[in-house]
């Protein structure tokens, strides 16, 4: 993998990929004025000490990979990656790479946690390195990668790539000869291409929760009823109040129009000004959208204190009159609980009556305060923007997660890096209808899982495949309608 592309012979310059440098200080002269030769009237103004900074766009990866191979081949996998120590996760899976390296912690909860635009987390930042280095691959053998993607101060559009670098056939056995004639195919070329990469079946897909899993959706589970527990406080005002509104509105409409007929949505507000007891139920549960969208723009940034506690049970009286077993809420917060009852005693009052709790966290909240009060595993259901201008797609990551993820691609491993070769156009928005840039500060995931099916018999024997994946970040401010940097013609763009 690698997110450095060096490109000026295609016309796509520093702004880019990463404005280097900065516009040094650009002096405008004084001006004076002295009327005659006597200093009697005289006059000078100026500006001086003028500057213009370039901003930063980098583009930062990291990730986790894993084989599954079967119990009892941990020495055998170690052998494989000499720089990294493999290790036994049970089940015959092992974790064969990990950046960042989070020891005995959990790297999903991480990823969504740090802020891993620091330089001292030594990210995948213009390296390139090889994810899976497999010898003795066998039928039924799989592994999967989630790459977590960076983007560093400015928004931008991103990019997925990939190429097939070998499909090579390294000779035959002789079972491997009878199968490929018993399938009328030539033997004729032991230096030629293998089977191997027609056999592999690849799919990728947006990991919102950053878990290792594709999770199509909750479509088995009937309708879903969605309580917003949305944070009033005067902490929320300005573009911070604006992306909430925005996010919780596009959550509702995905919910809602595009979901199962019979699901609903509520709206609760905590800490805004005026409330008897520091949260109110603004819309309870309907499927009527324009009855929630008109309530969600209603929302406040005016109290005084944080009463997270007093929000979740709110939240939670207005679920208890849904008819469906399925309730889920979403709670978004900026600060830490300061009024009320405590986020983890509500919490388990809320868990304990069957609702599944996302926690999203913007501001001052921590990740263990968000942790307190949401549902298990906490790594799939607590999301953080580092940055106010991503909390749009936080909620978006929140509707997919409940919808179901969204597929990249399906094929084989030959098709799949033949589309990826042509440049996927990534989205960062997901739940809504035009492609977005992403945001900076927000942390999102893309899994690419491989597996050779268990029906692939001798025809692969031998056989060897190398690929490479990679990303490619450009800036999206004034640039409303950016070149796919990976089409044939985009030189001449």
């Amino acid at each position: 993998m690698t997110d450095e592309r060096e490109r000026d012979d295609s016309g796509i310059g520093l702004s880019r990929r990463r404005v280097l440098g900065g516009i040094g200080a650009i002096g405008v002269a004084s001006a004076g004025a002295a009327l005659g030769t006597t200093a009697y009237f005289s006059d000078g103004e100026g500006f001086a000490g003028n500057s213009l900074s370039a901003g930063e766009l980098d583009l930062k990866l990291d990730y986790k990979s894993t084989y599954t191979g079967g119990p009892g081949r941990l020495a055998e996998v170690d052998a494989m990656y000499p720089d990294f120590d493999v290790e036994d996760l049970g089940d015959g899976v092992y974790l064969t790479g990990e950046v960042p390296d989070v020891g005995s912690l959990d790297w999903t909860t991480k990823v969504q946690e740090l802020d891993l635009c620091d330089p001292e987390l030594n990210l995948v930042n213009g390296d390139e390195i090889p994810v899976f280095t497999l010898e003795d691959v066998k039928p039924g053998d799989s592994g999967e990668v989630t790459i977590s993607f960076h983007i560093c101060d400015n928004p931008a559009w991103v990019w997925m790539t990939g190429e097939l670098t070998e499909n090579a056939q390294n000779g035959y056995t002789e079972p491997e000869v009878d199968a490929l004639e018993a399938m009328g195919v030539s033997t004729d070329d032991p230096d030629g291409e293998g089977q191997l990469a027609d056999a592999i079946d690849v799919t990728v897909w947006y990991d919102e929760d950053c878990d290792n899993v594709y999770e199509p959706g909750r479509g088995d589970d009937g309708p879903v009823c969605v309580e917003l527990v949305l944070d009033a406080s005067g902490s929320m005002s300005g573009s911070r109040n604006q992306q909430t509104i925005a996010g919780a509105k596009a959550l509702a409409e995905k919910i809602l129009t595009e979901g199962d007929p019979d699901n609903q949505v509520g709206v609760t507000f905590f800490s805004a000004a005026g409330y008897d007891e520091s949260a109110q139920v603004v819309q309870s549960l309907t499927g009527d959208y324009a009855s929630v969208e008109s309530a969600i723009d209603s929302l406040p940034a005016d109290g005084g204190s944080t009463a997270i506690g007093e929000g979740l049970l709110t939240g939670q009286s207005d679920l208890e009159n849904y008819t469906h077993d399925n309730r889920v809420m979403v709670v978004l917060t900026d600060g830490q609980n300061n009024a009320g009852t405590a986020p983890a005693n509500a919490g388990d009052t809320v868990k304990n009556a069957g609702t599944e709790t996302y926690a999203l966290g913007v501001g001052g909240t921590t990740q263990a305060d968000l942790e307190e009060f949401a549902s298990e595993p906490t790594d799939e259901h607590v999301f953080f923007a580092v940055d106010d201008a991503a909390i749009e797609q936080v909620f978006a990551q929140v509707a997919e997660t409940l919808a179901g993820e969204t597929l990249i691609y399906e094929g084989t491993l030959r098709e799949t890096m033949e589309h990826l070769s042509e440049g996927v156009a990534l989205d960062g928005n997901r739940s809504s209808e035009a492609r977005e840039p992403f945001a900076g500060g927000l942390t999102q995931c893309i899994g690419l899982e491989w597996e050779l099916p268990i029906d692939v018999g001798n025809e692969v024997q031998t056989d060897s495949v190398s690929f490479d994946v990679g990303f490619y970040a450009e800036q999206s401010r004034h640039n409303d309608d950016p070149t796919n940097p990976f089409a044939a013609d985009s030189s001449a763009q």
